[in-house]
């Protein structure tokens, strides 16, 4: 191998087992909270745009069954986030509304960060949602304060 080929190697190195241990814990953890967010958020985007929710709508704008929204409409309500009649739509809770609007603060803010660095917004819309789950705060305050 050529010699500037060597120097040019990285050698891999690995995290202490307690730091890797703490981020594979953290990303699970936003796992576990990824499909209540998506849910709430788009249960106040139909009802802002459409003027309710139902889970019909759930169901085709996230590419689920109805049988798996009901289920979910049924934790999220055990949960406190929503409130749901039979036949009726679904309402936001005040505690529904409030982790509504930090998503869409979040999901805002990371949308226009990547659009500012060139992404184009389609892109950056996917990638968007993604990325909006896992980020912590302190990235998440030098996105909102990023100016390009």
């Amino acid at each position: 191998m050529p010699a500037n080929k060597k120097s040019e190697e990285k050698t891999l190195t690995l995290a202490d087992p307690k730091t890797q241990a703490r981020w594979f814990t953290r990303v699970r953890e936003a796992h576990q909270t990824e499909t209540t967010e998506d849910y709430v958020e788009l249960i106040a985007d139909l009802i802002d745009v459409q003027k309710e929710a139902r889970a019909s709508d759930l169901a085709k704008r996230l590419g689920v069954s109805h049988p798996t929204v009901t289920k979910m409409l049924s934790r999220l309500q055990d949960e406190g986030y929503v409130e749901s009649r039979p036949y009726r739509s679904i309402f936001l809770t005040d505690k529904g509304r409030a982790l509504a609007k930090t998503c869409k603060e979040r999901h805002q803010i990371v949308l226009d960060f990547l659009i500012r660095l060139g992404v184009d917004p389609e892109t950056a819309e996917f990638d968007a949602e993604g990325i909006e789950h896992h980020i912590s705060a302190q990235t998440l305050k030098i996105m909102r304060e990023f100016k390009s």
